[in-house]
């Protein structure tokens, strides 16, 4: 790395008198600058590791023991998030019955600080009999691991941020930086979208504010609507057919032209002895609010808690009625 890593401060690192802050903020500082001398480790074998990883007709698979083990967990989740099947494979249960988990077309991603970590090593040796290609994630050039992997990617630091230069600390730092590297590049490189993104994460808080308008409408029978000329005894069944307190009113194309909610009813019922005598288009409210079936969910809920209403239809490009979402359906999905 062509940065130093601060100095240690003169006072005993291990001293129970130094202040805890200041132990934060030198492990703090080493770790950054590991992932910052990341940086210039970066060469050729990161893009044909993205390409390795791209290609692959099965799954990465990710290893690693102890604490690598741990990272590459995570590794793997991110990766099989963003669109790039993976899965975490434990190199000691590996050796025991789940190496059958390897596939052809899988591509081993195996992490290792030291390079040298026996059980990883095995793992790897008898993945190489299975013909999948292996790409290392190790601080050691010239380690066992290194010289097993089809490529290598170098993870070195220049210290741990353990104050007795023990501890896995920078070093998991640094290899869980560079399996994000890895997971972005290929996200990129999929051109996977916010919609891909929403697919994949349904349940989430994330996934729930991509999700679009189309995806949590009302449609088909579950939409309330009625024509102009309907009878307002038609518009009132209609109405407490469809339970959202509101129904549209369409032209012959099937455009919504006007809409008639429980408000306008009691309102009407205030000044009209006669509601019933009269069709949908003369009491109807004109110009309903709309919103395309590709609009975010989110965006419809801004939209009509600025206007203070309850429902939108939703059309397609032609203008015509394909569906309507109600408020409490999208506060149900806590968007925010």
């Amino acid at each position: 790395m062509t940065d130093k890593t601060p100095e240690r401060p003169a006072r005993d690192p291990v001293s129970k008198s130094r202040p805890p802050r200041e132990v934060a903020g030198w492990v703090l500082d080493v770790e950054a600058r590991a992932i910052a001398g990341l940086v210039s480790q970066l060469d050729e074998s990161f893009d044909r590791a993205v390409e390795v990883l791209l290609a692959a007709r099965g799954r990465v698979v990710c290893t690693g023991m102890g604490k690598s083990g741990l990272v590459m967990r995570k590794v793997a989740a991110t990766l099989a998030s963003t669109g790039t099947p993976a899965l975490f494979l434990h190199p000691a249960e590996a050796l025991h019955g789940d190496l059958g988990m390897i596939a052809e077309g899988d591509v081993v991603l195996a992490a290792s600080s030291s390079g040298t970590t026996e059980e990883l090593l095995r793992l790897v040796e008898l993945a190489g009999r299975l013909g999948v290609a292996l790409v290392a994630l190790t601080g050691d050039a010239v380690s066992p691991l290194a010289r097993h992997a089809d490529l290598y990617l170098r993870i070195g630091i220049d210290r741990e941020a353990c104050p007795l230069n023990l501890s896995p600390t920078a070093s998991t730092t640094a290899m869980l930086a560079m399996g994000d590297a890895l997971a972005m590049a290929l996200m990129e490189s999929r051109g996977f979208t916010s919609e891909d993104f929403a697919r994949l994460h349904p349940g989430g808080r994330l996934g729930k504010r991509l999700l679009k308008v189309r995806d949590v409408m009302h449609a088909g029978a579950g939409v309330p609507k009625v024509k102009t000329s309907a009878s307002m005894r038609e518009t009132i069944y209609e109405m407490s057919r469809g339970r959202l307190g509101i129904t549209a009113v369409t032209d012959v194309r099937g455009v919504p032209v006007g809409c008639i909610s429980d408000g306008d009813l009691r309102r009407l019922l205030e000044r009209d002895e006669a509601p019933l005598d009269r069709s949908a288009g003369v009491y109807m409210t004109r110009d309903p609010r709309t919103v395309g079936g590709g609009a975010l969910a989110s965006s419809a809920l801004k939209l009509m808690e600025k206007h203070r209403i309850t429902s939108l239809f939703v059309c397609d490009a032609a203008g015509r009625l394909e569906g309507v979402v109600h408020l409490h359906d999208l506060w149900r999905l806590e968007l925010f």
